[in-house]
């Protein structure tokens, strides 16, 4: 039983090596190692994109004020008591 692990062992090494120098080994390696190689123009379009995502964010959190804003002045409107007749003149002697 030992023997045959130990001739299994030795029979991967070289399939393991052949695999890691492979171009499929390579792209593993670099996928797994984290070197992410953007284009320039991927990376440009990233930003853009990122500080339209922070505009519309912007934006939504003016309208948001906006329409509370909006909401409290109908309040405001719907809510005032009635008018009061004006004092009459004051008599003056």
């Amino acid at each position: 039983m030992w023997l045959g692990l130990i001739i299994l062992v030795a029979l991967m090494i070289p399939v393991v090596g052949i695999l890691v120098d492979s171009p499929i080994g390579r792209a593993l390696a670099r996928r797994l190692g984290g070197e992410d190689q953007v284009s320039p123009d991927l990376a440009a379009l990233v930003r853009k994109v990122d500080l339209l995502e922070g505009d519309v964010d912007d934006l939504s959190r003016s309208v948001e004020l906006l329409r509370e804003e909006n909401q409290f002045l109908q309040r405001l409107l719907e809510d005032q008591p009635p008018q009061r007749p004006s004092l009459p003149p004051a008599d003056i002697p």
